[in-house]
């Protein structure tokens, strides 16, 4: 039986290492991992998405990306014949975005955003050392982050604030944690809710993933 190629998007800035903990059987699928590049100037995403999209070495493949890699694989499908497209603690549309950041797109606020400090997130964890909880997320990042190009981040941040999609592709398959905390459950629809799930669930509900993905990708 040939295998069902599988490509996997990580979220901003975040390398392939989110996807440690995923396991699909092997003797069904193949899992290949597409990396973040530097953009050229204030490349458009659709733009951006046909150059990642010649990473693509197969033939109806299957789609998954989280969060910023879950928006650019929908853009990635409209030149790729994909098999599925699964979306991970992302949204299909700009009206799933919370508030805050349509804020930021009506202000421009994303232009003031101190993406330097996320090149620097290995000094702020020294920093942190009198708070467990930041310490850990901190090191969460230091350990998950790897794109810290200044260049890419602030295009990254504009990029998916002004996304112009208004409305969501059919077909998409959308994994949502109830307890997402950058894309709020109470605004996104027609998804698949993963109990206690927050942004990070592709780390910490692995388990999850690993039991849903087959059946999903298989449509069974």
């Amino acid at each position: 039986m040939e295998k069902i190629p599988v490509y996997f998007m990580p979220g901003l800035a975040a390398s392939t290492k989110i996807f440690e903990n995923i396991k699909l059987p092997k003797d069904r699928f193949e899992m290949f991992f597409l990396e973040w590049f530097l953009p050229e100037g204030d490349e458009p995403i659709e733009a951006y998405a046909k150059r990642m999209a010649e990473g693509i070495r197969h033939e109806d493949p299957v789609l998954i990306g989280v969060s910023f890699g879950g928006v650019l694989v929908q853009e990635m499908a409209k030149v790729v014949k994909a098999r599925k497209v699964i979306i991970i603690s992302s949204v299909k549309c700009n009206g799933e975005f919370p508030r805050r950041m349509r804020f930021a797109k009506m202000t421009h606020a994303y232009r003031i955003f101190p993406t330097s400090l996320m090149q620097r997130v290995d000094w702020l964890a020294k920093l942190a050392v009198g708070n467990n909880m930041i310490t850990r997320r901190l090191n969460l990042y230091e350990k998950y982050l790897s794109v810290r190009d200044k260049k890419y981040l602030d295009w990254a941040f504009k990029t998916i604030i002004n996304w112009s999609c208004t409305e969501p592709a059919q077909g998409v398959i959308h994994i949502h944690g109830d307890a997402d905390e950058v894309f709020p459950p109470k605004y996104i629809k027609n998804f698949i809710p993963v109990k206690g799930g927050t942004h990070i669930m592709i780390i910490n509900k692995a388990k999850w993933l690993n039991e849903n993905l087959p059946r999903l990708i298989l449509g069974e």
